[in-house]
Parts: structure tokens; C-alpha cells; sequence
């Protein structure tokens, strides 16, 4: 027991002190209590296959489908158009849809699902990511007490009361202690969140590139020489072959690409029909020519050329060619279409436009490419280019709601059904719909390992095992013995608190569904000594083991933004300490009220 004790204390001071990664202290934490004989082999390792792990991992992976069909970038847009320019307004908001999320899906699927929002909107309003991501993991702990499926926790004291004989806990009853919690988390960070918060930058989170298409078009200056000219019924082009279109003999005059008039797509047609777009770079005048001429739309951009260049389906990216890079020495020209479909725009070298008809690529070349996302991908996957740009993160700020988004959607609707009535397991009903973000291609399997936070699995897993050390060897029951014993003749509501504040403090420590199977046997027999009734006990320890908010590593929510949010061990007990205090104030006057001693 004091072995067990001893490791877990060292492992919250290297956690403080942050010498080294905080993975890499709670694995050593495992291995102490392995080699000091606490635990087995099975014991130690098992915690990276625990349930709670694949759950983190499969909820991570939603997450990720989510965020690269541009889900998060729509919820985020949506939000900050709600807010206005009130940054009060888009906090409140902000935490208001994770509790809610938190109450209907439970607080882990909740985190994963606002955490592409809550990094959208961190960029588009230049915030520090650490402003956001602690009041959303407070705003998700606050709504898991809304309904029963917040929390395990819930789920245990409501099963273990029925069990007992003691009462019934019905599912939105929860909610009498939820809203107000959630209220006074919202008061507490608008109030004291700026001064109690680090404002620290995370390396994991994007640059802003809600604007790249028209950063790109302003640079190539292609607003001023790109047009786009529409085929009528009337004209000699409408069922021509596409061998027809000669620009060559238009001085001034350069045919980039023909697009499909439905898909906006490149023409794969023999033939040209009516509807389809021809890009035309070239001086304003000679285009109306052109275009009288022919008898042909000119589609005026009226600023609106980058929507129509970067969208749900084509994309828009910058590649540089690098030195030794095959593609020095190739010949190129605005309009060349390669195999996979994509078209070149524009050339520059040296910031200077080439607009020569034959180009001899050099190193140091800036291309400007526009196609299908797909194709975009695959075409600028090779070391012969290099993007400045990635196309999946482009598509993920600057395209909401992209391809995909429709089957992204519906399987976090099937998430939320699972697990809202309770149909599977959580880990189970996570694996599933995970599984099919990539059955359904919505997400490839290179995109899910690239975009989980494998930092994260590995420090709950590992963590496991020390949680579990600290109630097989006892440690965890003696420490709530002595608390209750030494309240005992205070008084039911003084020992009410007592419970809620020794669940509070082990559960900063070990799990909180751990703490609660602690604790919920030692508040029911300190009920039957005093002679009141179990229930409120019972509420206390659950309300106290999930109140995990003084350190990082005591819950799956917390960890989920500690990297995204480049937070350190110190920077929860700050805010955390005063949202403690305000679930205490909660508990000891509601808990008496609603559910008599």
C-alpha cells in the first residue's frame, strides 16, 4: 500500500515538474509498481487494453472524420455567426453545446466531437488554443451530470441504489444538480478564465486557412486575367470537338481548362455542351472578344472567384519544386492537365508570373494546381513537389461541410442513438461507427493514424494500472476510512461533505469510476450507522468522483485537451480549484433538499 502510495506521489511531483513527457512518466509509474512487486505483468500491461482505451482511440477517430469533411469548420462557422463579435457569447455558446453533447452522448464523445470546433474557432479568432480547451473539458465534466448517461458514474450509483433497494434516479434527474453546476462552470471562466488560464500556443494546432483561396488568388493575381466563359445553346461551340478549341491564335489569349458544367469538374467529354466553362486567362477586353465572337457567357466573378476555384469538390494548392526533384528541366505552361485531372494555373518564379506558352521548370518554381481533393492528394503525395499547404488541411478550415460530411453526420447520429439508449457497450458502439468513417470513405486509414493522438491513448492506458494499484492494495479505502471516521459524530450534512470531498480528492488521482466503486459501499454503510437514508450519500461520492478537475490525468476529457490545449500538470488546479469549490457549494445544499436525509 505505502509502495503504491509512494510511486503515484513521485509520478504527480515528475507530472508538475515536467521533465520529461507525461507519457513517459506514467508508463515509468507502471513499470515501478511492477518491479516493486505491486503488480503482475497482466496487471501492469493491461491497461492498454482496456476498454476506456479503444473508447478514447475510436471516439478520437470519429473525431477526425468529423473534422476532415469539415463538420468542425461548419459547427465553428456557425457558432462564431451566432456569437457575433461577442467573445463572452461565443464561450457561453461554446460550453452550452459541449454539456449538451455531454449529457446525450457521455462526456468523452462529447470532447471528441467539439474538439475540431473548438480548434476552428481558436484559429479563426485568434485565440490561444489554452483559453478554450480547459473550459471545454469543464463545460463536458459539468454536462455529464445532466442525464445518466454522462458518466459511467451515473450509471453505477443509479444501478447500485435500484440494487440496494434504496430508490430510483431517473435519467434527466440527474439534471437538478447538472444545470446548476454547468451555470456556475460558465459564470467561473467568463469571470476568472483569462487571468487563471495560460495563453499558450500548441504546435498541433493549425495556422488560419479559412482564407487560402483568395490569399491564393490575390497572389497569382488571377482575379485580374482568369475568366470563366460558359457555353450557350446557340453557340458553334455547343457539340463541337474539344480538337476545335485553338487559342492560339489569339494573341494575348490563353485556354487554361475546360470544366464539365455539372460537376465543374475537368471535361472528360469528346464533345462540348451547353453549360460547360471554359478558363480563359488573358486581359479583360480580348476575353468580351472572345466571347461575342463565339457567343459565349463571361461568368464575371464579382469576387467570388475562390469559391468557385476551392469548394466541397475542387481544391486549390501551391507546391514549390524542390532541388534534385525530377521535375526540373520538365517543360510546363498555364493550362497543362496531368494524368489524375488536375490543371496547372499559374506559374511563378521569383514572384514574377510566367506567362510564356512553354515554361522550363527550375527549382524553386511556385506551381498553383487545381483539381479534385482526391486527385490533389495523390498527385502531390511524391517528394518531386512540395505543398506548402496540405490539401487535407486546407479542406478541413475552407471547406465546411466538404465530401463526406452527409456519412460523417450520419455516423454521429448512429454514435448518439447507440449510446443514448444503451443498445451496445460504449467502446463497442465507438469501434463500430469508427469503422465505418473508412468503410464508408469518409476517411482513409493513413488519415486516422495521422490524426489520432497516439500521446494520449498510451497516457490513459498506461495510468491504468496505478489507478488499479491504489484499490487492490487498499490505499484508496484507508484514506476514506480515516476522513469518514474522523466526521462521523458531525452530522449528516457534515459528513455528506466528507464523502464528496474524499471522492474529490481521490479521483484527481485514480479514475473516476474507480473512486466511485470505492466509495459508494463506504457512504452506504456510513448511512446505515447514522440511521438516514443511503441516496444522498450515494449523490455526494458520485458528485465527488467526477469532480476530476484539479489534475489532467484523472479523466479521458481532460486528456484529450491537454495536447491540443500545450497545457502543463499546473495549469488545471488553478480554474480547477474553484469549479471544485462550486460543485461542493452544489452538493452540500442540494443534494439535502431534493433527496432528505
Amino acid at each position: 500500500m505505502w509502495t503504491t502510495l509512494i510511486v503515484i506521489g513521485l509520478a504527480l511531483v515528475l507530472f508538475a515538474w515536467n521533465p520529461v513527457p507525461a507519457a513517459v512518466v506514467a508508463v515509468g509509474a507502471a513499470l515501478a509498481l511492477y518491479f516493486t512487486g505491486v503488480l503482475t505483468v497482466q496487471e501492469t500491461l493491461q491497461g492498454f487494453g482496456d476498454p476506456v482505451v479503444i473508447l478514447i482511440a475510436a471516439l478520437l477517430a470519429i473525431a477526425v472524420g468529423l473534422e476532415n469533411t469539415g463538420v468542425g469548420a461548419w459547427a465553428g462557422q456557425f457558432l462564431m455567426r451566432a456569437a457575433g463579435r461577442s467573445r463572452t457569447r461565443l464561450m457561453v455558446m461554446l460550453m452550452a453545446v459541449a454539456a449538451v453533447f455531454s449529457g446525450l452522448i457521455g462526456m468523452n464523445g462529447a470532447v471528441a466531437a467539439m474538439l475540431p470546433v473548438t480548434v476552428i474557432i481558436a484559429v479563426r479568432t485568434r485565440t490561444a488554443p489554452s483559453l478554450l480547451m480547459i473550459p471545454l473539458a469543464f463545460a463536458c465534466l459539468s454536462g455529464a451530470t445532466l442525464t445518466l448517461l454522462g458518466t459511467p458514474v451515473n450509471v453505477i450509483t443509479a444501478t447500485q441504489a435500484e440494487d440496494a433497494g434504496i430508490g430510483h434516479i431517473g435519467f434527466f434527474e440527474w439534471s437538478v444538480l447538472g444545470i446548476p453546476q454547468l451555470l456556475g462552470a460558465v459564470v467561473l471562466v467568463l469571470l476568472f478564465g483569462r487571468r487563471l488560464l495560460p495563453a499558450r500556443h500548441s504546435e498541433a494546432v493549425p495556422t488560419d486557412l479559412s482564407g487560402h483561396a483568395h490569399t491564393l488568388v490575390e497572389q497569382y493575381r488571377l482575379e485580374e486575367r482568369l475568366h470563366r466563359l460558359r457555353v450557350t445553346a446557340g453557340s458553334p461551340l455547343a457539340g463541337a470537338p474539344r480538337e476545335t478549341l485553338d487559342p492560339g491564335d489569339r494573341p494575348g489569349l490563353l485556354l487554361l481548362v475546360v470544366l464539365d458544367g455539372e460537376s465543374e469538374r475537368p471535361l472528360t467529354r469528346e464533345r462540348l455542351a451547353t453549360g460547360d466553362v471554359l478558363l480563359v486567362r488573358g486581359d479583360t477586353a480580348d476575353v468580351e472578344l472572345l466571347a461575342a465572337e463565339l457567343d459565349l457567357t463571361v461568368d464575371r466573378s464579382d469576387g467570388r472567384l475562390a469559391e468557385r476555384l476551392l469548394g466541397r469538390n475542387t481544391g486549390l494548392v501551391e507546391a514549390v519544386v524542390p532541388q534534385r526533384s525530377a521535375r526540373i528541366g520538365q517543360a510546363a505552361f498555364p493550362g497543362t492537365v496531368t494524368e489524375d485531372g488536375l490543371t496547372l494555373l499559374a506559374v511563378q518564379r521569383g514572384g514574377a508570373d510566367l506567362h510564356r506558352t512553354r515554361i522550363t521548370l527550375r527549382a524553386g518554381d511556385h506551381l498553383l494546381l487545381q483539381g479534385d481533393w482526391p486527385a490533389l492528394e495523390r498527385h502531390l503525395s511524391t517528394p518531386d513537389l512540395l505543398v506548402v499547404d496540405a490539401p487535407d488541411l486546407v479542406k478541413r478550415q475552407a471547406v465546411p461541410l466538404g465530401r463526406g460530411a452527409p456519412t460523417a453526420l450520419a455516423v454521429l447520429g448512429l454514435l448518439v442513438v447507440l449510446l443514448a439508449f444503451d443498445l451496445v457497450p460504449a467502446p463497442i458502439a465507438a469501434t463500430v461507427c469508427a469503422c465505418l468513417m473508412v468503410i464508408t470513405r469518409v476517411v482513409r486509414i493513413s488519415q486516422l493514424y495521422r490524426g489520432i493522438d497516439w500521446n494520449t491513448c498510451i497516457l490513459i492506458g498506461a495510468m491504468i494500472a496505478p489507478a488499479n494499484a491504489m484499490t487492490s492494495t487498499g490505499a484508496a479505502r484507508m484514506i476514506a476510512d480515516h476522513v469518514v471516521e474522523a466526521l462521523g459524530d458531525a452530522g449528516p450534512r457534515v459528513v455528506l461533505a466528507g464523502l464528496f470531498l474524499v471522492a474529490a480528492v481521490i479521483t484527481q488521482f485514480i479514475s473516476n469510476t474507480s473512486t466511485a466503486l470505492v466509495m459508494i459501499p463506504i457512504g452506504l454503510a456510513t448511512a446505515t450507522d447514522l440511521g438516514i437514508s443511503p441516496l444522498p450519500m450515494m449523490l455526494a461520492v458520485a458528485m465527488g468522483a467526477s469532480a476530476s478537475f484539479l489534475t489532467p490525468f484523472a479523466n479521458g476529457v481532460s486528456l484529450m485537451v491537454y495536447g491540443p490545449g500545450a497545457y502543463r500538470f499546473g495549469d488545471f488546479w488553478r480554474l480547477g480549484t474553484l469549479m471544485l469549490a462550486w460543485t461542493a457549494v452544489v452538493t452540500v445544499l442540494i443534494v439535502p433538499l431534493v433527496w432528505p436525509f
